[in-house]
């Protein structure tokens, strides 16, 4: 890990010097995307561990194709510095030329930005992002070097040959699947839904309208417990904040969670749940421009902007008490940021994600206290 700490040290170094020079692929290939490979542990110059202008089936070429006991896992391709990695036809190729040979994961960077991708899922090219990470200190907003670091570890030739990358994989897809279909039950219940949980519950008093509406103040409870049936909450959408007269604009959902990768949005939906969980039927949630905050009786206790990389989160906490082994948490009492509250966390795992519940659950007891 020590070799990727100062490997995107010295790169951070470099993108100060060619920030502004419009590098071409090759120079971006050499002076960025060389050196990473070789801190996680890939030898460009062994072709049978790094082979460069790897043929595909069909006529093209990729510009890596990692190997783990000469067999190709992962391919990696690269655009000159400063290419915005939007381009959904470039997404669309890369994927394809992996998916073509039969590999399940590809790798799109332009040197500073890597945009990992799952190719095997059903899903279009742009949704099979698993997480990028970047080696801009202005992506990643102060998280320290050594969270980046373990989020590019995903990616060297030790992980891709223990399996964690698919390990990491699975577990993010299969819960992001399993919670659309969730959305689909609550948001249009049908009736044997509605019976099954009737017939669990033993109590014949609650009638399966009841159940229904109760099903939409879990679910979504930041709206009004309308029945679903006249406003399905999960799948309603706005594209433009809505701003009522004297209030702050308010903002979709999909304004935060739109083009984000997999990973972040499964650190989102847990850390909802978490603050949902803490007050069940008492947390209200609102979107704003630049946060999603959550809210009990009117104090807002916990405040997240989603990033490409994770998570920023606030929270009202003494920042006096910072513990300095919680390398992840810091004290922005004199600093600007986006949130409510003096601490600010960042979450980029869920492991680190279960790391700053007690953070949450400690900024939600000082508002009960109000």
């Amino acid at each position: 890990m020590k070799d990727i700490v100062k490997c995107i040290e010295n790169l951070r170094i470099q993108l100060e010097r060619h920030r502004k020079e419009g590098l071409k692929e090759y120079p971006t290939r050499t002076i960025f995307i060389d050196p990473l490979l070789a801190a996680l542990g890939w030898d460009v110059r062994d072709p049978d561990e790094v082979e460069l202008e790897h043929p595909t089936v069909d006529n093209k070429s990729v510009d890596y194709a990692m190997k783990v006991n000469r067999k190709v896992v992962l391919h990696w391709e690269a655009k000159q510095l400063g290419d915005p990695l939007d381009d959904v036809k470039a997404i669309t190729q890369v994927v394809g030329y992996a998916a073509n040979d039969g590999i399940e994961w590809c790798v799109l960077t332009n040197g500073v930005r890597y945009k990992v991708y799952k190719v095997s899922e059903k899903a279009s090219a742009p949704d099979k992002l698993l997480f990028e990470v970047s080696i801009d200190p202005k992506d990643s907003n102060g998280l320290p070097v050594e969270e980046l670091a373990r989020q590019f570890s995903r990616l060297s030739r030790e992980s891709m040959a223990r399996g964690l990358l698919d390990q990491l994989g699975t577990e993010i897809f299969t819960t992001g699947k399993v919670r659309k279909v969730l959305d689909r039950l609550f948001a249009e219940a049908p009736a044997s839904f509605i019976r099954l949980i009737r017939k669990t519950m033993a109590d014949s008093s609650v009638t399966p309208s009841q159940i229904e509406q109760a099903l939409g103040r879990i679910w979504d409870p930041g709206k009004s417990p309308a029945p679903m049936s006249q406003a399905p909450v999960i799948l309603q959408r706005k594209a433009t904040a809505v701003r009522s007269e004297g209030q702050e604009a308010e903002y979709a959902e999909s304004h935060h969670t739109d083009g984000r990768p997999n990973e972040v949005l499964e650190l989102y939906r847990g850390l909802d749940r978490f603050c949902q969980e803490l007050a069940p039927g008492r947390i209200t949630r609102s979107y704003k421009s630049k946060t999603v905050n959550w809210t009990l009786d009117k104090s807002i206790f916990c405040c997240a902007h989603l990033q490409q990389g994770g998570l920023r989160v606030w929270v009202k906490t003494d920042p006096k008490e910072l513990d300095p082994s919680a390398n992840f948490a810091r004290d922005v009492s004199r600093i600007g940021h986006w949130g409510v509250g003096d601490v600010e966390l960042a979450v980029n795992s869920l492991d680190r994600l279960r790391d700053a519940e007690a953070f949450v659950r400690k900024s939600f007891e000082n508002a009960t206290r109000k």
